[in-house]
This record gives C-alpha cells, sequence and structure tokens, in this order.
C-alpha cells in the first residue's frame, strides 16, 4: 500500500515537472495535452434490415448528405394504410357537410310538384262535392270522401316539401360532423406517426465533419437504436490539456491559447470554454504546502473552427496562452 502510494506521487510530480519544462524566463509556460474528439452516434429508432451506406467511413460530409438508410418494409405499408383511412376520414366529413347530389335533388322536386297537383285537383273535387251536397245533390259520404281525400292530398304535400328540404341541407346533425371531424384528426396523426418512422430510417448527417466508422454492412440485421455510424462533427474537436495548480487560477473561460503539434505548420488558435472544477490526479486526503503543486486541473478549449477539420483526435499538442 505505502508502496503504491509513493509510485502515485512520482507519477504526480513527473507530470508536473514535464508540464512545467517548457517554461522560460522570457515566455508562458507551455502545457501537455491532445485532441479530443465528441462522436456523435446515429441510429434509427426502428429495426430492419441495412438498405445501404451512402458514405464511405473516413470520408468527410456535409450536413444534411444521407449517411445511411434502413429498409422501411413493412413501416412504407403502414404508413400507405394510414394515409388511406385519413383520406377516407377526410372524404367522410366533406360527404356530411355537402348536400346530396342534383339527380336527388331533382327528383324530390318533382315528388313536389306532383304533390301539390293532386292537391289542387282534390281541392276542386271537395269544392265541387260541397256545392252539391248543399243542393241535396249527394250524399254525406261522399262529402266526407273529398274532404278526407283533400286533406290527405294536404299532408302528401308537405310531406314531399320537408323531405326535400332536408335533402338540400347537409346530410349529417352537427354532432355527426364534429365526430367525423375527430375522426378526421387522429387518422392524420396516426399517419403523420408513420411518417415519422419511415422518414427516420433514411438518416443524414447533422453537421458537417468526418464520418468516422460504420458499424454494420447492407442487408445486416440493424436492431432499433442501434448505432450505425460514428460521425466526428468539426465544430466537436476539441482542446484537451492540463495545467497545474499553481496556474489555473490565472486561466479564465473566453481566454485565446496558441497550440503547437509535431508537423504544425502554424499554431492552432483556440478559446478556453471549460475548467475543470477538481484535480485530475489526486494525491493523499491531506494536502500539505508541497504536495499542492502536484495538483493539475484539466482545461479544454474550442479551436478555430477553421483549423477544426484538420485535427486528429489522440494528437498531442503543446498549449500556451496566447499574448494579449
Amino acid at each position: 500500500m505505502m508502496r503504491s502510494r509513493a509510485v502515485l506521487r512520482l507519477l504526480a510530480g513527473a507530470v508536473v515537472a514535464s508540464l512545467l519544462a517548457a517554461c522560460g524566463p522570457n515566455s508562458s509556460p507551455a502545457y501537455q495535452g491532445y485532441v479530443e474528439g465528441e462522436y456523435l452516434y446515429l441510429s434509427a429508432p426502428q429495426a430492419g434490415y441495412l438498405k445501404s451506406l451512402d458514405a464511405l467511413r473516413g470520408s468527410r460530409v456535409a450536413a444534411g448528405q444521407a449517411l445511411f438508410a434502413v429498409a422501411t418494409d413493412p413501416d412504407a405499408q403502414a404508413l400507405a394504410e394510414a394515409e388511406a383511412r385519413a383520406g377516407s376520414a377526410r372524404e367522410k366529413v366533406e360527404n356530411l357537410k355537402e348536400p346530396r347530389r342534383p339527380p336527388e335533388i331533382a327528383a324530390l322536386e318533382a315528388n313536389l310538384l306532383a304533390a301539390q297537383a293532386g292537391l289542387r285537383l282534390a281541392q276542386t273535387r271537395l269544392r265541387q262535392q260541397e256545392a252539391l251536397a248543399k243542393a241535396k245533390f249527394v250524399s254525406q259520404t261522399a262529402l266526407d270522401e273529398a274532404r278526407s281525400a283533400y286533406e290527405q292530398s294536404q299532408a302528401q304535400t308537405e310531406a314531399a316539401r320537408q323531405q326535400l328540404a332536408s335533402y338540400r341541407a347537409t346530410l349529417g346533425r352537427k354532432a355527426e360532423v364534429r365526430g367525423a371531424e375527430a375522426d378526421v384528426q387522429a387518422a392524420a396523426a396516426l399517419a403523420a406517426q408513420k411518417r415519422w418512422v419511415v422518414e427516420k430510417k433514411s438518416v443524414t448527417a447533422p453537421e458537417a465533419g468526418e464520418l468516422a466508422e460504420t458499424y454494420y454492412r447492407p442487408g445486416e440485421w440493424v436492431p432499433a437504436g442501434a448505432a450505425v455510424a460514428s460521425l466526428l462533427p468539426d465544430a466537436r474537436r476539441r482542446l484537451r490539456f492540463f495545467v497545474p495548480e499553481s496556474a489555473v487560477a490565472a486561466l479564465q473561460p473566453g481566454q485565446a491559447v496558441l497550440a503547437g503539434c509535431d508537423g504544425c505548420a502554424e499554431p492552432i488558435h483556440a478559446s478556453i470554454d471549460f475548467i475543470a472544477a477538481q484535480a485530475e490526479y489526486t494525491p493523499p486526503v491531506i494536502y500539505s504546502r508541497g504536495s499542492r503543486e502536484k495538483l493539475v486541473f484539466r482545461v479544454e478549449a474550442a479551436p478555430d473552427p477553421a483549423q477544426a477539420a484538420t485535427l486528429r483526435p489522440g494528437l498531442p499538442v503543446d498549449v500556451r496562452l496566447a499574448p494579449r
């Protein structure tokens, strides 16, 4: 146990010593670090056979470029069924809102005209029978029959008139129309859900970057939510370096830094956007004045967008504070 603690102390001292090795009397110290890549793991929400890989691993892709597609069967058939049901519900609403067809209206109008003609004839016969009955030429029974025929013709005429008015109005009641409209909304929502499933089976790049790796080949079964490809966006390449306890208090977010690497033709410009709240390498719990200098803190900086695409994850860098 004592030996492992001694080893940890030696390692921490070596890290701090290497971090401060580049310090000179007229230059800011160099802090060791590396390029970190924050990958996006892209997947489809539904399972299926991988239909195509539309970009090669290691290639650069633009935002919105197609990366891969999972076969849409049977989700495409479910979408077609849902859209057909939505169309049928819309037709039902329109049918309830619209009046009857013109030929039906014309037939009802003809029935009304016939009923009105019969009513006029019954009225004429009633008047004749009333005149004859007054002169005692017909019996009371004949007069009653004529009056009954007239009243029957009146009722038939009114029934034809009401039927025509009903056919000229909408077919359904207001409650029926509202119910049909609710069916339309439900069918449209289901169709939208099925459409989303089908669309999400074709995955595009959310940001510009490099397609780092693919994990399936066309024809293989892909479980729901399983990553098919990993993307390293240009905006998610970062500089990660370590600063000793004695220097971390002077750093602040937004501060500019310059980084160099083996083979870099020019410095990498970056801006600090994260400073760790705790030390990365922690000595024993009780700190003495001598052990405090062994603490190092993780600091991250976002590189200039124009240079971010050239940075490779894992690349060692030496970071200095930019002169003000």
